[in-house]
């Protein structure tokens, strides 16, 4: 029997890990409520017209046909590579650069010489297709036509094998618009190992409508319009009943009642629900014991903050205890023979400058022993941060004092 999912392409190779670092994969709620990109796996060149609850969408396709929900992969990774710095404080860009490599690997897919081929294609129907829609995203009602993405540019370092190095590719300001109002949802890694481009469809929709609920019903009917399919609703219940029969769907399963389709979240397979509102929130018993491994070495709440700034370089990660992840990096740091006391508890009350300046709030810093900026933060949002800390410290000082 054929497994009913891909097999993971790149074991040894960190899957998911380039450029992506620990980020969870991300896709745009607009292109999860609507059918914006076929499921054919042959060239559609139909026009596709959708309503529903009163958004008017129109999919004209170019040439090369419309895009398809393959093709999402390549806006997933720009979504997840673009949301990962917004997260790390840079300033946003429509104009995404990356390595047409890790694309590959990241979205498990092969990286010969047919692929590299393939993702070209891609980016033409992504660039040809054009949509013409009233959705709203980021509060904003945008009516107007465009493609899912602008433009796209390609670095070839080989003309004879004409395999691409780095692409550059810059956004719709619709979808734009969607990452900066936030309207994106976290989806599983395993959304790459769905081999049927429908699979992939009721996902979506199963991740954008139940979520974190216990379960969500939705009619046959319905879903077969949200879906987008094409096929009969005869042949639409046999693919729902394959999906029954091998529970394969990442984080949710689903059951068939009557004409209602029940989907379940599966708390045993679900991974990813917790990122959307995962925070490193530590309790204040962790404190205190942290308080008391530190021995008034450390300042606790400054290297609470740096444990943070760590996290949010590293991309992020869910960790399944961030107290106890917290507790492990104050040991480690008093069990480093080469630990520096930078991060001591200062006696006396700072002077905060009130500068705007990188550099200079970096000299303050290291001057009063306090810790630079990690590696791949942006330094003066750190260093405000640190400033904004150093504050409250010497306020509590003050009320001590007083007290």
């Amino acid at each position: 029997m054929v497994n009913p999912l891909l097999p993971i392409r790149h074991p040894n190779d960190h899957w998911f890990i380039c450029d992506f670092g620990d980020v969870i994969p991300k896709s745009d709620i607009a292109s999860m409520e609507h059918p914006l990109f076929t499921l054919s796996t042959r060239p559609d060149t139909k026009t596709r017209n959708y309503e529903h609850n009163g958004s008017r969408v129109t999919i004209v396709p170019s040439g090369m046909g419309l895009a398809t929900i393959h093709d999402k992969d390549i806006l997933i990774y720009a979504i997840s590579q673009l949301t990962k710095g917004i997260n790390q404080g840079e300033t946003p860009q429509r104009r995404i650069r990356f390595k047409a490599h890790d694309l590959l690997i990241t979205t498990n897919r092969g990286t010969g010489g047919r692929e590299y081929k393939l993702l070209r294609n891609a980016l033409d129907r992504l660039t040809g297709t054009l949509i013409t829609t009233d959705i709203k995203t980021d509060g904003k009602q945008i009516i107007k036509g465009f493609g899912i993405i602008d433009s796209y540019e390609i670095l070839i370092d080989d003309p004879t094998t004409n395999r691409m190095v780095e692409l550059e590719v810059t956004l719709s300001e619709w979808l734009y618009n969607s990452i900066i109002g936030k309207g994106i949802l976290s989806i599983s890694r395993d959304y790459f190992r769905l081999r049927k481009p429908i699979e992939r469809r009721i996902y979506e929709i199963a991740r954008k409508h139940c979520g974190q609920q216990q379960q969500w019903v939705i009619g046959i009917k319905n879903l077969h319009k949200k879906v987008g399919s094409t096929s009969t609703l005869h042949k639409f219940k046999y693919t729902l009943n394959h999906i029954v029969k091998h529970n394969h769907l990442p984080d949710y399963s689903i059951q068939l009642d009557n004409n209602n389709v029940v989907f379940l979240l599966n708390n045993r397979k679900a991974s990813i629900i917790e990122h959307d509102n995962y925070s490193l929130d530590l309790k204040p018993q962790t404190i205190e014991n942290a308080k008391k491994i530190l021995q008034q070495r450390y300042d606790v709440h400054t290297l609470e903050s740096e444990w943070k700034a760590w996290w949010q370089k590293t991309g992020k990660p869910t960790l399944n205890s961030p107290d106890g992840a917290f507790i492990n990096f104050c040991k480690k740091r008093m069990s480093t023979e080469d630990a520096t006391p930078t991060t001591r508890r200062q006696t006396k009350p700072m002077t905060v400058p009130n500068l705007r300046d990188g550099t200079q709030l970096q000299n303050w810093a290291i001057a009063n022993g306090l810790p630079e900026a990690p590696a791949g933060v942006e330094t003066l949002q750190y260093y405000r941060l640190l400033c904004n800390h150093v504050e409250r410290m010497n306020s509590a000082r003050e009320r001590e004092q007083q007290g």
